[in-house]
């Protein structure tokens, strides 16, 4: 296995997770990052099914909605993966 399609297929697990944890739908999820209402389902389904990639500013506002760091979804492994959801987010939220 090439480690861009596990890393692809990880994000979209994690994703697809993260959002079900919330108690989103696909289009919820969308609308609340930004993504125009008539789009939201489509687009957050084509990135949970690995189709299409998010752009960084993307990414980040499905984490910021989701309430997970966007380092959680590009992590390698689930140990680090779970290592980046429990260090506390205002840790360094003074650092320059």
């Amino acid at each position: 296995m090439k480690p861009t399609s596990s890393l692809q297929d990880t994000f979209c697990r994690r994703l697809k997770q993260a959002r079900l944890a919330k108690g989103l739908s696909q289009k919820g999820l969308g609308i609340a990052a930004g993504i125009e209402e008539f789009s939201a389902s489509a687009r957050i389904n084509r990135y949970e099914l690995g189709v299409h990639k998010p752009d960084l500013l993307t990414l980040q506002l499905l984490a910021q909605v989701l309430e997970v760091p966007a380092a959680y979804f590009l992590a390698e492994d689930d140990r680090l993966a779970a290592m980046i959801l429990a260090f506390p987010a205002g840790l360094n939220s003074g650092a320059q």
